[in-house]
C-alpha cells in the first residue's frame, strides 16, 4: 500500500466560503477577536499570579483555562486570516499535522479540566472544611499537568490516524482548519477503522467528563438544597454558575461534532468549531472571570497600584 501511495505535500483549506469583497471585513473581525481573547486571558493569567486575594485552587484552574483559550485561537486563526488577506489557503501536510495536534490536545485538555473545576467547586461547598487541606497547591499543581498530559495522550490518536493513511487524490478540505473528521475523508485508503476509532476515543473522553461533571453538580445541588438561609444558596450558586455557563457552551459544542456521526454534514461540524474554538474563548474571560467580583477587584488594584500589567 505504501509503494503505491503518494503521499500529499499540501491542503487546501475553504475556510469560510463568501463575497470576495467582505475578505477584508471578515479579516478586521477575525482579528479584532484574536486580539481581543489573548489581550482579555492574558490579563487574567497575570492577575491571578499578581494578586494575593487570587492565590485560589479555583483561580489557579482558570488561569489553566485562559491558557488553554489563547491556544485555541492561536492555532486556528493566524492561519485563517492569512489566508483571507493573501489569498494562498495551502498548508503543507507536516503544518496540518501540528495543527490538528495543537487543537486535538487543547480540547482533550479542556474537557479534563473542565471536570477538575468542577470537582474543585464540590469540595468547595460540599466539604467546606477539608477543602484546603484536599486541594493543596501540590494537588492542584498535580491535577493541572494530569489535564495536560491526558489532553497530549489523546491527541496522539488523532495523529497517529492521519499520519497512517495514505493521501493520494483529493486535497480540499471543507473546513477552517485541519481536523480529523474532513482530513480522513480525503484518505485514498479504507479508513472505516480508524473513524471508529477516533469517534470511540473522543467520546469515552467527552462522555466521561461531562458525566463526572454533571455528578459533581448533583452532589452540588443536594448540598445547597439544605442551606437553610437564601443568602448562603444564592452565595453557593454563585461560585458555579460561570462554570456551569462555560461547561454547558463547551460540551454541547464538542457533542455535535463528535460524539454525532461526524462528516456526513461538514457545515455542522464547521459552525460547531467556530463556536467552541473562536467563539467561546472570546466569551469566557467575561463570562467566567471578569465578571467575577474578586476578579473585578483584583482588577482595580492593579490600577490603583499602578502595578504594570503589560
Amino acid at each position: 500500500m505504501e509503494n503505491n501511495c503518494s503521499r500529499t505535500k499540501y491542503f487546501i483549506i475553504l475556510g469560510f466560503q463568501g463575497i470576495p469583497e467582505t475578505y477584508f471585513f471578515s479579516f478586521i473581525l477575525f482579528l479584532s477577536v484574536y486580539l481581543l481573547t489573548v489581550f482579555a486571558n492574558i490579563v487574567i493569567i497575570i492577575l491571578v499570579n499578581i494578586d494575593s486575594h487570587l492565590q485560589s485552587p479555583m483561580y489557579f484552574f482558570i488561569s489553566n483555562l485562559s491558557f488553554l483559550e489563547i491556544g485555541y485561537t492561536s492555532s486556528t486563526l493566524p492561519n485563517l486570516m492569512v489566508g483571507i488577506l493573501t489569498g494562498n489557503k495551502s498548508i503543507s501536510f507536516t503544518a496540518c499535522i501540528i495543527q490538528l495536534y495543537s487543537f486535538s490536545c487543547l480540547g482533550g485538555t479542556e474537557n479534563v479540566l473542565l471536570a477538575f473545576m468542577a470537582y474543585d467547586r464540590y469540595l468547595a461547598i460540599c466539604s467546606p472544611l477539608r477543602y484546603n487541606m484536599i486541594m493543596s497547591p501540590k494537588m492542584c499543581l498535580q491535577l493541572a499537568c494530569l489535564c495536560w498530559s491526558m489532553g497530549f495522550i489523546i491527541a496522539i490518536a488523532a495523529i497517529v490516524l492521519i499520519t497512517i493513511s495514505c493521501f493520494c487524490g483529493p486535497n480540499i478540505i471543507e473546513h477552517f482548519l485541519c481536523e480529523s473528521a474532513p482530513l480522513l475523508q480525503l484518505s485514498c485508503t479504507d479508513v472505516s477503522t480508524a473513524k471508529s476509532v477516533l469517534s470511540i476515543s473522543t467520546s469515552l473522553l467527552t462522555l466521561s467528563s461531562a458525566l463526572f461533571t454533571m455528578l459533581s453538580y448533583c452532589f452540588i445541588i443536594r448540598t445547597v438544597v439544605k442551606i437553610p438561609s437564601t443568602t448562603g444558596k444564592k452565595k453557593a450558586l454563585s461560585t458555579c454558575v460561570s462554570h456551569f455557563v462555560a461547561v454547558l457552551f463547551f460540551y454541547t459544542s464538542v457533542c455535535v461534532m463528535y460524539v454525532r456521526p461526524s462528516g456526513s454534514n461538514p457545515s455542522r461540524n464547521q459552525i460547531a468549531a467556530v463556536f467552541y474554538g473562536i467563539i467561546t474563548p472570546m466569551l469566557n474571560p467575561f463570562v467566567y472571570s471578569l465578571r467575577n467580583k474578586d476578579m473585578k477587584n483584583a482588577l482595580l488594584r492593579s490600577l490603583r497600584s499602578k502595578k504594570v500589567i503589560f
